[in-house]
């Protein structure tokens, strides 16, 4: 049986606290410590070179995907042997989410909401069944989920679009719901 994947989704910043940092690095040893793979953007800045350095620092194995107008932004010099270099940003986050058992997503801003929203999306209209959990640093995710349910109260989607992801507060309530859900843990 392989291990289990955890696609990450979050800043390519580091954010304006430091809560966000400590809790993309604890994320990261919680995944090592777990013997899950990480998949991620295969960047080395901001919360998902946290998470990633963290991971890997721990033992864990990772891929990233990174298309190639990002190589020099995002990835500056973690030498990865299993990177894949995409044409776009649709690939990536389609490669990322293709090679994951569930998807973790930490605070982040516009392509951090776009990765967010494309996954809800597709499980929305029936596409996959993976768990999609938010992790609520300091709060971080409350605008987005006061969103959400307007967008329900206004008629724009059904209630049980609040049931296609969940969020937690901290890194152990998200190790705990991982473990539930993710075969073989």
């Amino acid at each position: 049986m392989t291990k289990p994947s955890i696609c990450l989704f979050c800043g390519s910043r580091p954010g304006a606290r430091s809560d966000h940092s400590e809790a993309a690095r604890q994320t990261g040893a919680m995944i090592a410590r777990n013997g899950w793979r990480l998949v991620f953007g295969a960047g080395d800045v901001g919360l998902m070179g946290q998470v990633a350095t963290a991971a890997l620092a721990q033992g864990a194995t990772a891929l990233g995907v990174i298309p190639v107008h990002l190589l020099g932004r995002e990835r500056n010099g973690r030498d990865m042997a299993s990177t894949v270099v995409t044409e776009d940003m649709h690939e990536r986050k389609k490669v990322m989410f293709m090679n994951s058992d569930a998807v973790v997503v930490l605070p982040g801003g516009a392509g951090t909401l776009d990765e967010f929203f494309e996954v809800l999306t597709w499980a929305q209209i029936g596409l996959h069944a993976k768990p999609i959990l938010l992790l609520d640093v300091a709060g971080y995710w409350q605008p987005l989920l006061a969103l959400v349910d307007h967008i329900i109260a206004e008629g724009f989607a059904a209630p049980s679009l609040r049931d296609l992801f969940r969020l937690v507060p901290d890194v152990a309530a998200l190790e705990i719901a991982l473990r539930g859900a993710l075969p073989g843990s």
